[in-house]
């Protein structure tokens, strides 16, 4: 009897991977109320057993089938019309899968530490701004979100755990509140439904979210081969194998990043690993221009590591990446807590980008004046500025945040002038006869107050290197 149950039981264990291929399986990111890219060729991929076919028939007309390959995964693909909903997505192969409550719009993937993963509903130490008056009003069916679990790998995974949520005020509280306010602004701009995939981890390094061959490239070598019982969050690839690889190629107009905090302490190399990080993403996408917006790491007390570092090498990225673009955050950092609450205006700078850059809008200045050149004229050093065409304002405040040194490199305190004819910024002062370098905001927590007349913050700069 004995021997009996053992072969049973070994003849149901051996079925086991036959019945689980059997199934019709599709990654959580293509589940109900979720939202595809408009007016695109997206692709829809899953798992079935081998050699069977899969057809897709959506409620808007289009269809399409593919061929499982030899390990059951197959792709297809079909084309989206313009922004609308809701629709139907019927997958059938070994089994039928229906898919509700589709909407198609405007998709955008949001990565990064917590800032970006910070919910509406804020953190125990740092609430956020205005948030409940946003879960209030939070009932926009147009606005979906897609938040992924925390996950490391040492391999790349085909999966994400997850699902998508209507915005609602019983929803929101939990959204990425940097990634609703942006997606608020586009979907009231554009008047289209708008997706939000949100895959990001509270204090990871941007070692984490990059692929094998960007490291290498950046000199970055100890790849890990099993996962570390602390931090799996810092270790190179981990994330990008766990969070980013299985969405590839889950078709979107650009990517949202807000991270740097992590990476304060190797500020120097963080131009390079970044700046890889973008072509890499983008080379999985096959988009060797898709946008990618980031976020300025804001003012906070890191004791001995000066975070201006940092600041300046994310800024080095927008100036070296075509279509890459940087939310100033100067003026909403908090000294004493690393996770600022305004993540409204952060959501808002960040779709400025978008609307003028991505989406072609006119007339939308969607960048604080940036340090363009200096000229020394005797005592003094002009500077001039671009996104600084109609001048610049401190809002009613004194002008603080400028720095002056000569050869010697001892900075001193600015005064400081605005020449509104030319556009320029004049710096001085009266114990710095012969004036070589300025640099304004370069510090952890410096008071800088200088913006455009479009109220968007100047960037911590320096004029040499």
């Amino acid at each position: 009897m004995n021997k009996m149950i053992f072969r049973m039981l070994g003849l149901v264990m051996g079925l086991i991977p036959f019945l689980l291929s059997a199934q019709t399986k599709l990654p959580t990111f293509f589940g109900d109320h979720m939202v595809l890219q408009q007016k695109e060729s997206v692709d829809i991929w899953g798992w079935d057993k081998p050699g069977q076919t899969v057809k897709i028939k959506s409620s808007w007309g289009q269809e399409s089938k593919a061929k499982t390959d030899d390990d059951g995964r197959w792709t297809a693909s079909i084309n989206t019309p313009a922004a609308g909903g809701p629709y139907q997505v019927s997958i059938s192969g070994s089994e039928n899968v229906q898919l509700r409550d589709v909407m198609i719009g405007e998709v955008w993937i949001c990565s990064g530490q917590s800032n970006m993963s910070m919910a509406l509903k804020g953190y125990d130490n740092q609430p956020i701004f205005e948030a409940g008056e946003t879960i209030l009003k939070a009932n926009q069916s147009n606005i979906r979100m897609y938040t992924a679990g925390r996950k490391a790998s040492v391999e790349a995974l085909d999966d994400l755990e997850g699902d998508w949520k209507v915005s609602s005020t019983e929803t929101a509280s939990d959204f990425s509140a940097a990634a609703y306010h942006f997606g608020l602004y586009l979907e009231e701009m554009l008047d289209v439904p708008v997706g939000l995939i949100v895959t990001a981890w509270g204090g990871s390094r941007v070692e984490a979210w990059m692929n094998e061959a960007g490291l290498k490239d950046a000199g970055v070598n100890n790849i890990p081969t099993e996962i570390p019982s602390k931090s799996p969050h810092h270790a190179p690839t981990l994330l990008y194998n766990a969070m980013i690889s299985p969405l590839v190629p889950y078709k979107a107009k650009g990517f949202l990043w807000y991270q740097g905090e992590s990476n304060v302490g190797n500020a120097h190399e963080y131009t390079k690993l970044f700046s890889n990080m973008i072509e890499g993403w983008r080379k999985d996408w096959n988009n060797s221009e898709m946008p990618f917006y980031f976020v300025e790491i804001a003012p906070y007390n890191y004791g001995s590591r000066n975070s201006a570092y940092l600041r300046e090498a994310q800024l080095n990225t927008q100036k070296n990446l075509a279509n890459t673009g940087m939310a100033g955050t100067m003026d909403l950092g908090n000294c004493s807590n690393i996770h600022p609450g305004d993540k409204k205006n952060v959501g808002r700078r960040l779709a400025l980008w978008a609307l003028s850059q991505t989406y072609g809008m006119k007339g939308i200045e969607y960048s604080g004046p940036i340090y363009k050149s200096m000229e020394i004229n005797d005592a003094s050093i002009e500077l001039s500025f671009d996104h600084a065409d109609r001048g610049f304002s401190t809002y009613g405040e004194p002008i603080q945040g400028f720095e002056i040194a000569g050869e010697d490199g001892d900075f001193v305190e600015a005064d400081v002038s605005f020449n509104r004819s030319k556009k320029t910024i004049v710096v001085s002062s009266k114990s710095i006869a012969e004036p070589k370098v300025v640099r304004y905001g370069f510090g952890n927590c410096p008071e800088a107050n200088l913006f455009n007349t479009y109220q968007l913050p100047a960037p911590s700069f320096r004029t040499d290197q």
